[in-house]
Formats: C-alpha cells, sequence, structure tokens
C-alpha cells in the first residue's frame, strides 16, 4: 500500500471528526477563525462532517460518494475562513 491512499485519508479523517467530539476544546482556536460565531456547535457539525466523509472514503461502496463529499466540505471550509478573515 502506497504512503497515500484514499483509505489511509478516510481512517485519519474519521479519527480527527471523532476527536472533534470527545476533546472540542483542541478545535476550538482554528475552528473560530472560519465560525466565529457559534463555535462550540461548529465544533460538533464539522466533527460529525469529518466523520462521516471519512468513514464513506474507507467503505469502498461509499468511496465515490466521499470523494465528492471531501471535495465539497473542503471548498465550503475555505469559503467559511476567507469571509470570516480578518
Amino acid at each position: 500500500m502506497s504512503l497515500f491512499s484514499i483509505r489511509k485519508v478516510g481512517l485519519i479523517l474519521a479519527a480527527t471528526g471523532a476527536a472533534h467530539l470527545v476533546k472540542p476544546e483542541a478545535f476550538e482556536s482554528i475552528t473560530k477563525a472560519a465560525f466565529p460565531d457559534d463555535t462550540a456547535a461548529w465544533i460538533k457539525r464539522n466533527g460529525a462532517t469529518e466523520f462521516a466523509i471519512g468513514t464513506a472514503l474507507v467503505v469502498p461502496k461509499l468511496r465515490k460518494v466521499g470523494v465528492l463529499g471531501l471535495l465539497a466540505y473542503v471548498g465550503f471550509l475555505g469559503s467559511r475562513a476567507k469571509a470570516n478573515a480578518r
């Protein structure tokens, strides 16, 4: 298996999503930049989203949907960060 694989990306993303829910304070400073209002709720939303997309990337039958979800999610985060840049 190569260093970079969709499955590995999925596992890392799912673990990061779970970490958002277990230890949300670790993500507060980075999340606040893109989501200055209701940051705590956005940490949970982002964690759930990352867990779902990561899981989809790991499951072969869901991989295409996971890739599309990941692209949309990265675009969404980028647009939020740009809109809230100070």
